[in-house]
């Protein structure tokens, strides 16, 4: 395996350091810290180089939030601006890249070009085989990103990585929580990486030929039961390595009929339907009023969840003639295209696909 070294440098470059600051700010330009950064971006940026240099970076203390996920609660670690997010987003526009190699094509969660209809596209298409994806095998692991081990984590970034200062930047940010602290823009590729060799044994020694990975969202396909079983144990057994448990709410189920609940839709081998509860939760949001760019914005990512879905007679109840006239008014009048003409274009595409049922 190939390791990196002469990271550092192209880390602390001032013009590294600028554009992770333009690819933080994103959503962020209220903040007090984003537009005192702007009024003097070269000396900030020259500050991070030199304190990253001189090893005298020290991450700031989280601020913990508690929110509901999904109706899980969750809690969230918030850092600040500067220069924490600033020298994440650095670090990650160098190191990310080289972290990604070890990839394997099936593992979807926060990679450029893949995403959640990526992955449903892929497990539609291996469902199509009935004999091969007879069974599943569905898993996730507990309480996964605060389970990650550090020492275990640090240990694993020396495979890619030689660039000393760099993998102490790295041990820096690894020790300033206990696992992963769910918020930072590092985790999810973290998280990634960590399973990343995981991905390889499933692949090349326990040889599942259908598997696909969302963070720790696992699907693994066989015709035979027993045989998923056995692989079942080989999986604890090298999750254990890497100090991981997988839930008790596990399942071996025949997909034939059944189909797959995976990533917030129900799989078959030709089609998608939507979950009960992502449908309930679009209706509801669609309830709320439309009075800006943000709120069509909100109801146009809970359209994306329809473009991959048999949906045709959902959309033409959920999506009125009343939100339409909404959504055309407010664009409007902020002089923004209608984005809903392509969904409308959509819907007609879908009228001979299954529709959906809500189960």
């Amino acid at each position: 395996m190939k390791r990196y070294g002469n990271l550092f440098e192209k880390i602390v470059d001032v013009k590294n350091i600028l554009e992770a600051h333009k690819n933080a700010k994103k959503g962020k330009r209220h903040y007090a810290e984003v537009k005192r950064f702007e009024e003097r971006p070269y000396h900030y940026a020259r500050n991070i180089r030199r304190m990253l240099i001189e090893k005298r970076y020290t991450p700031s203390p989280y601020v913990s939030m508690h929110i509901k996920d999904r109706g899980k609660p969750r809690e969230i670690l918030k850092t600040r601006y500067y220069p924490d997010r600033i020298i994440h987003h650095a670090l990650m526009q160098v190191v990310q890249p080289i972290l990604e190699e070890t990839y394997i094509k099936d593992t979807y969660q926060s990679i450029m070009g893949r995403g959640t209809h990526k992955a449903i596209e892929r497990v539609k298409s291996w469902m199509k085989d009935e004999v091969a994806t007879r069974y599943c095998l569905k898993i996730d692991i507990r309480k996964f990103y605060p389970s990650v081990d550090n020492e275990t984590l640090k240990a694993l970034f020396r495979k890619k990585i030689k660039c000393k200062e760099t993998l102490c930047l790295l041990d820096t940010l690894v020790d300033s929580s206990k696992g992963l602290p769910i918020g930072n823009y590092t985790s999810q590729t973290l998280a990634n990486y960590y399973l990343s060799f995981f991905d390889h044994f499933v692949k090349e020694v326990l040889h599942v030929k259908h598997y696909a990975r969302y963070a720790d969202d696992m699907v693994f396909f066989s015709d035979s039961k027993e045989n998923l079983h056995v692989k079942l144990e080989a999986i604890r057994a090298y999750l254990k390595t890497l100090k991981l448990e997988i839930k008790g709410n596990w399942q071996v189920f025949e997909t034939r009929g059944r189909g797959l609940d995976f990533l917030g839709y129900r799989l078959f081998g030709n089609y998608a339907l939507l979950r009960k509860k992502m449908a309930t939760k679009i209706k509801r949001a669609f309830l709320k009023p439309i009075k800006s760019a943000k709120d069509i914005s909100m109801v146009m990512s809970y359209l994306g969840w329809t473009k991959i879905a048999s949906a045709y007679n959902f959309l033409r109840v959920v999506l009125t003639q009343q939100i339409k006239e909404k959504i055309r008014c407010v664009a409007k009048r902020l002089h923004i295209k209608n984005p809903l003409r392509s969904w409308v274009i959509l819907a007609k595409r879908q009228k001979h696909k299954v529709q959906l049922t809500l189960f």
